[in-house]
């Protein structure tokens, strides 16, 4: 990309500022969140360790990302009671294949609603269990006592299992959130002003310009997950709160009341809504240049010729797909001149042709760096969406889970993408959807301008993370950019108390004229009345 040498220089300038500032350094406690949201933190931690900051980690006994022990950070391992579902590898595969189950129709009504009670029963277990950390480190008096004696500087969380909020309100630090997902959904529908009239609600895939039918449906997922929040998720921390704060400190405010959110977004890809000033956006913070490849798959790479190569990473999901739609996919693959390169685990999809090798694992940001690779098979996650973005590579969509559908869409919207239905997936189909993309140049053109739109920034996604985390730290929070919000009750912040004052006003108004018209008119009548008797 070309940079304007205005920008460059202004971006430089800012670097060492940046640097001069974060040289000193700071001690920080994190609660990171295990499993995909670990490698946004992990880059976040190495950072900041390289920025001379000290830096501990709380993990439970059953973390299978977060290690024990690493160069970067000391870690303090809690023991809990039990193991944390969502820190079971094999836990989203197992909801993936009953989530399959029901969208391809072969389970009843009575299945279904079976399925979404025992969804909403694992999602209050999963914060049950995530809570007893706090119980667990609360019970220890010498361990709280040790955090008090440290004095951290600041805490750095990931919401997505809050309960580190409460500790940090216990050690009275300041908080930075790098956050995308919180317990009642995506952050921003707590802590900015979210009007589901055109803001598309989490859990709900459409467009930012919804149909009457759309907004209708987003309202009702609005409330739908305001629901899920109070009744299944909240109450779990609400416990804790009034057990060891008093019935007068709530949970959802010491969420609000968090000095800096880390938002891991791009109004390049997210659609534009109403923000706050103590949030920050940092979406693509993980993204990088390319580095060469291991020779072997460079070699893999270089045979493809002119015709290039797709790859395809679903994650660790795709064990949990049937080996018929993974067939379906590599017979689609073996019509194709290019060559693949598949992250598949699991069972040996058939029909594979000679042109796909299947790896366990693969640099997928060098590879989307890569000249030769032409397109991008995807879940929809968001770390593999913005690399996709910043290297320019359009993408086939196959979501399979949570924001995967509402990521996609935002992309196929852009002209960047081609969605496609997993359980509905037939080899003719996806093979469609790849000669579209492959042979289309509007995809590619879409999302080049996607990239250049998205690096084109005066200071990169990563320092900005960095220079507001240290900004907190260097003045014990930053009150000042929190609005009044957190403190108001429900009532006072949609101005309900106003609203009816003011209706009662208006209507008692009337009713005086109206009674004064009354007596004025029927004063006459009676005088009247009076007289000829």
């Amino acid at each position: 990309m070309r940079n304007i040498p205005g920008v460059t220089c202004v971006a430089l300038i800012i670097s060492v500022l940046v640097n001069i500032l974060g040289s000193h350094g700071g001690k920080i406690l994190v609660f990171p969140v295990d499993g995909s949201h670990w490698v946004n933190m992990n880059l976040l931690i190495k950072g900041l360790h390289a920025r001379n900051h000290n830096i501990t980690v709380v993990r439970s006994t059953s973390s299978w990302y977060v290690k024990e022990k690493s160069i970067h950070y000391t870690s303090i391992t809690i023991p809990l009671p039990e193991v944390i579902s969502i820190e079971d590898q094999d836990f989203f595969v197992s909801f993936l294949q009953k989530m399959l189950e029901i969208q391809q129709g072969g389970a009843s009504v009575l299945a279904f609603i079976s399925f979404y009670w025992e969804m909403l029963t694992s999602l209050s277990e999963i914060h049950r269990q995530a809570s007893q950390l706090v119980v667990e480190m609360f019970r220890n008096a010498l361990l709280m006592q040790s955090l008090q004696d440290t004095q951290f500087d600041l805490v750095l969380m990931d919401p997505g299992l809050p309960g580190g909020v409460l500790v940090a309100h216990q050690l009275q630090l300041p908080t930075v959130f790098n956050v995308r997902w919180i317990t009642s959904g995506e952050g921003h529908f707590i802590v900015a002003p979210s009007p589901v009239s055109y803001v598309p609600t989490s859990g709900y895939a459409v467009p930012d310009k919804m149909t009457f039918t759309q907004r209708a449906k987003n309202m009702f997922h609005y409330f739908l997950n305001i629901c899920i929040d109070t009744f299944v998720v909240s109450p779990h921390y609400n416990r804790l709160c009034t057990q060891y704060f008093g019935p007068d400190t709530n949970f959802y405010h010491l969420l609000q009341s968090i000095d800096i959110w880390l938002m891991r977004v791009d109004f390049v890809f997210e659609f534009p809504r109403p923000t706050m000033p103590n949030i920050v956006y940092i979406g693509g913070f993980q993204c990088k240049p390319s580095k060469a490849l291991p020779s072997d798959l460079e070699e893999f790479v270089q045979s493809s010729g002119d015709h290039g190569v797709v790859i395809m990473s679903l994650g660790t999901l795709v064990k949990g797909l049937p080996i018929e739609i993974t067939s379906e996919i590599a017979a689609a693959f073996a019509q194709i001149p290019q060559k693949v390169i598949w992250r598949h685990l699991g069972e040996q999809p058939k029909k594979l042709g000679n042109n796909t090798l299947l790896v366990h694992w693969m640099p997928q940001n060098d590879l989307l760096g890569h000249p030769k690779v032409k397109a991008f098979v995807a879940h929809g996650g968001t770390n593999g969406i913005y690399e996709a973005i910043y290297h320019g590579v359009p993408v086939v969509g196959l979501p399979l889970l949570f924001d995967q559908f509402e990521n996609l869409l935002r992309l196929e919207l852009r002209g960047a993408a081609k969605v496609l239905d997993v359980t509905k997936l037939t080899s003719q189909g996806f093979l469609q959807a790849l000669q579209d993309v492959l042979q289309d140049p509007s995809y590619r053109s879409n999302m080049e301008r996607l990239s250049r739109l998205h690096r084109d920034k005066p200071l990169q996604p990563l320092d900005s993370a960095f220079f507001w985390i240290e900004f907190v730290m260097r003045h014990k929070g930053a009150a000042h950019l929190r609005t009044e919000s957190c403190k108001m009750p429900w009532y006072a912040y949609h101005s309900l108390d106003v609203i009816s004052f003011l209706i009662v006003s208006v209507l008692a108004v009337l009713a005086t004229v109206a009674a004064m018209f009354h007596i004025l008119c029927c004063r006459p009548c009676r005088t009247r009345k009076l007289k000829q008797e």
